[in-house]
């Protein structure tokens, strides 16, 4: 369940790349050079990782209930699956918090 090693990918973005951990996969080094990523295609592909995160735990964990999988991967996938989830509510809970406090500002 976890993922290889991998070379770093540079994206002119802010906020993603190497240094924040937030690099998009498969994404080449040229092609975000040439094309930046804005920030809704960005989310929309966070989430979509997310959702297969989340499935692929589920499904190891039912496969580990059947006995069809170690106990050792049933819990890398559990723990992969409750970071990714709590990734995704802390950045939730950030973006409401943003948009209340835009929608506080004076026009």
């Amino acid at each position: 369940m976890l993922d290889p090693i991998s070379a770093p990918v540079r994206s002119t973005a802010i906020g993603t790349g190497p240094d924040t951990g937030l690099a998009l996969r498969g994404a080449s080094p040229a092609a975000s050079a040439e094309t930046p990523v804005d920030f809704g295609s960005f989310l929309a592909q966070m989430a979509a990782d997310t959702a297969n995160t989340l499935r692929a735990g589920e499904a190891t964990a039912i496969a580990g209930i059947n006995g069809q999988v170690s106990t050792q991967k049933v819990v890398e996938a559990v723990m992969a699956t409750e970071q990714t989830l709590q990734s995704a509510i802390a950045i939730r809970d950030k973006v409401v918090s943003a948009f209340l406090e835009l929608s506080r500002m004076s026009i």
